[in-house]
């Protein structure tokens, strides 16, 4: 059952949809609004004599707006067997031969893709797809006479949210619209692609930029180093030239400088933990006294700041971290988190919260 406007009720009144047949009926008086209608939902069906893996998707991959084709092109499958199909093998060794102009993006796609998921941001890309959807519904339900089809508005959604600026946010009825971080990373490689100048440089290097740019334009930062560790080989410093040259060509095409967004202690704090295996009430108490060191001007890496944050905290439970987990886990050097917990031992009565140590456990800390 749905809602749509009958011409001849001269209403918006509730029509029944008959997939089978493909019409879609006034519930009121019985008129056809629209017949010969496509199902363009998935079909979740198997049949026993077309796939021996029980695999039940047959819709193919979305599309990819900025793919010449929309990423909608036939691609010739190797034939199943050793031996394969004759004919199938030769028709796929053709059409690897011929000139397919995206062939460079779609690789690129893919390893930022692999990246992606080794980070682990694919909870946070389900999430993205799930709002997505949310927002699909808001806008039909918010614009009855929208007359777009379903892949048709998936597809203006995907354009719209490719030219969303970093630091500007868009809600409608209370959903607010999402960014995939890897599609965001996909589109920086292909605006710097178009300008054919990263001709001769590191490809791991610029891919691997790309998504750090992207992580930190969608509030989702990861240290060079966590980039470097999925970066097939890239060394840091590739890395951060591949970043410099990546925003300098950006801001020669907008115009403008590259807005990338701040980073803070508190970004890195929950992953962090996490990797330690700290307790509920230890996480609170660091989240909430990284926060509190912003207030003082502690001229270190926000990095540097969540890790020594880190060691003061473990210090004060029952469940003492040693200094070479914590470098292990955050990726910064013993002898800074020293340095950074020596300029932070000063204002430490401040910023530990009072319902985690009283003033007689700061007092036993350690003096740097």
């Amino acid at each position: 059952m749905g809602d749509a406007f009958c011409s001849d009720c001269k209403k918006h009144t509730e029509v029944v949809c008959d997939h089978s047949a493909g019409d879609t009926v006034c519930s009121e008086c019985g008129l056809v609004l629209e017949s010969h209608s496509i199902d363009e939902t998935s079909e979740w069906r198997t049949f026993a004599n077309e796939s021996g893996d029980n695999d039940p998707v047959r819709v193919g991959g979305p599309t990819n707006p900025l793919l010449t084709d929309g990423g909608l092109s036939t691609v010739i499958a190797k034939p199943n067997g050793a031996s394969g199909d004759f004919l199938s093998t030769s028709l796929g060794r053709w059409q690897n031969r011929g000139s397919n102009p995206d062939r460079g993006l779609i690789l690129a796609f893919k390893t930022i893709a692999t990246m992606s998921d080794r980070l682990g941001l694919v909870a946070t890309i389900k999430a993205s797809k799930i709002t997505m959807n949310r927002t699909i519904t808001n806008i039909k339900s918010a614009s009855p006479s929208l007359s777009l089809t379903r892949k048709g508005l998936d597809a203006f959604l995907v354009w719209l949210f490719m030219r969303i600026p970093p630091n500007v946010s868009f809600s409608l009825s209370g959903d607010a619209f999402f960014i995939i971080l890897k599609d965001r990373a996909n589109e920086i490689y292909k605006k710097v692609e178009d300008q054919k100048s990263s001709r001769g440089r590191n490809q791991d290097a610029l891919l691997a930029a790309c998504l750090y740019i992207a992580c930190r334009q969608e509030d989702k930062p990861r240290t060079v180093k966590e980039i470097c560790s999925v970066a097939n080989g890239a060394t840091k410093k590739e890395i951060g030239r591949a970043k410099e040259y990546i925003v300098k060509q950006l801001g020669l095409e907008a115009g403008q400088s590259v807005e990338m967004g701040t980073i803070h202690a508190g970004d890195f704090m929950r992953r962090f933990c996490s990797n330690l295996g700290m307790s509920n009430h230890t996480v609170k108490a660091a989240t909430e006294a990284v926060k509190t060191s912003e207030q003082f001007d502690i001229r270190r890496s926000p990095i540097s700041i969540a890790a020594a944050v880190i060691y003061i905290i473990t210090q004060l439970s029952d469940d003492k971290k040693p200094l070479r987990d914590i470098s292990l886990a955050t990726g910064v050097a013993e002898g800074t988190i020293r340095n950074s917990y020596k300029d932070l031992y000063p204002h430490v009565s401040k910023i530990i919260p009072a319902w985690y140590a009283n003033e007689e456990d700061l007092k036993n800390l350690s003096s740097p």
